[in-house]
């Protein structure tokens, strides 16, 4: 009997410590947060010690760009390893009542991947890549648990009426006038629960948090909130009237209140640092930090107080540095050495490939990205991109191409498809100010011939119809 107990158990342990060689990966997407806005990355204002302890345990990457310069369509190309001229969303698509257009059946993503893998795979946060019930609906494309908004459009009020729970609604106690349930703290409590209760197992964990975009919304007495309140002496603005649920709900402290979305943010990522190493994951877990676009302007938010574009031109919905290039952190305890600054050029479709790559299994048939895993690791020789290019469909439409140095991007090119390119040389004129289109005729229009090249035409959505 007590042989056959020790078999049971020698066995158990076994198959134990064979699933946990297969790294744990979370997958941290914060939303709308800037190049700027964690300490590493040179903030000033806002205290971010979790995250930039992370950076120092790990790598930090300087030239990383997000899918695109909105939500939808940049999730997308990170669940697809496909930029946004391949991609199948290409914008945010709402469907009313609840939800965007989805991902079609067919789509090989992130997720999946890791299940074929062996994988236990959780999503906690937002989601805004099918309505519920539909194809895209995150349980229908490789999510095992599923805790948080469906539709991105509903993400825009932390204190909503209901959340999803997989298939099932769950109804919150929340009204516009009363505001019990907040919303981001239910989220990271469901996402603490699922790495307790997949400890024996490897687990892909996409954590796409909410934070800090619009709303500027905060739970009563949040200590954080008092505290930035303080430190910029912000002296509260008019509210006219009572919010009606409409819209964003308008914040008498916007700028604290900005710096405290970042602040708990930061708290949740140690939260979960904390958490794995107190179930001795952590030197078995890969962390990605990074975000999805460029800072907001929404909800009175002000970027340019914080500097939350860290001295790049633009914000959200512009394909300039501000609006794409994204503060990008890994860290694996014992394979990535620590302290380590890369200047790899990368981009959000390059992840799918190189979790493939790190998992053993195979990606899809078809992929813009590139493997960074020896980056990571300091492995074999790392592929460089030729090029990098997005688009992007509202405000008339703009497209942008990166060839190393050079940045070209086109404007209104939905009215316009032959619009004027304009070139910068990023190395010398990172702010994008000086267009040398004239003057390196050739790149210019070497740039253009990629444009017209990587867009292929969606029946969704329809950018540039060939003639």
């Amino acid at each position: 009997m007590k042989k056959a107990i020790f078999t049971g158990l020698l066995t158990a342990f076994t198959l134990f410590l064979q699933a946990q060689q297969k790294p744990n990966v979370v997958f941290i997407l914060a939303d709308d947060m800037g190049y700027g806005d964690l300490g590493v990355y040179g903030q000033r204002l806002i205290e971010t010690p979790n995250i930039d302890r992370l950076a120092a345990d790990g790598m930090r990457f300087t030239q990383f760009y997000a899918g695109t310069s909105v939500c939808a369509p940049s999730r997308a190309s990170l669940m697809t390893g496909l930029h946004t001229g391949h991609s199948p969303i290409r914008g945010n698509y709402e469907i009313k009542p609840e939800g965007q257009l989805p991902l079609p059946d067919a789509t090989f993503t992130m997720p999946e991947m890791f299940k074929k893998a062996g994988y236990v795979t959780g999503c906690f946060g937002k989601w805004g890549m099918g309505f519920p019930g539909s194809e895209g609906d995150p349980i229908k494309q490789g999510i095992d648990q599923f805790y948080g908004y469906n539709c991105q459009r509903q993400s825009h009020n932390f204190f909503p009426d209901h959340l999803w729970d997989n298939e099932k609604r769950v109804e919150l106690n929340n009204t516009a006038t009363q505001q019990n349930d907040y919303a981001p703290e239910m989220i990271q409590q469901r996402a603490m629960s699922f790495m307790e209760a997949n400890q024996s197992k490897p687990f892909f964990m996409y954590l796409s948090y909410t934070l800090p975009h619009a709303a500027l919304q905060l739970p009563d007495g949040d200590p954080s909130l008092e505290y930035y309140k303080k430190k910029f002496n912000e002296q509260p603005k008019a509210v006219k009237k009572e919010w009606d649920g409409k819209g964003y709900q308008p914040q008498a402290y916007p700028r604290a209140a900005y710096a405290a979305m970042v602040s708990r943010l930061d708290n949740y990522v140690g939260a979960v640092v904390a958490k794995l190493k107190k179930l001795g994951l952590d030197k078995n877990t890969l962390i990605v930090f990074t975000s999805d676009n460029g800072p907001h302007r929404e909800g009175g938010n002000d970027p340019e107080f914080f500097n939350s574009s860290a001295g790049f031109k633009g914000i959200k919905r512009q394909l300039t540095e501000g609006g794409i290039r994204e503060p990008m952190i890994i860290t694996w305890p014992g394979k990535i050495k620590r302290g380590q600054v890369s200047d790899h050029i990368g981009a959000f479709w390059d992840f799918l490939p190189t979790f493939s790559a790190l998992s053993g299994q195979p990606g899809p048939p078809q992929t813009d990205g590139l493997s960074i895993l020896p980056t990571l690791l300091k492995k074999g020789k790392q592929q460089q991109h030729p090029f990098l290019y997005w688009e992007f469909h509202e405000d008339g439409g703009r497209q942008a191409v990166r060839m190393g140095k050079w940045k070209a991007i086109k404007e209104q090119v939905i009215r316009n498809p032959n619009a004027q390119v304009k070139l910068y040389d990023l190395n010398i004129d990172p702010q994008e100010t000086n267009d040398l289109s004239a003057t390196y005729p050739n790149i210019a229009k070497q740039a253009v011939e990629i444009m017209q090249r990587e867009h292929v035409e969606h029946k969704d959505f329809p950018f540039i119809p060939k003639k």
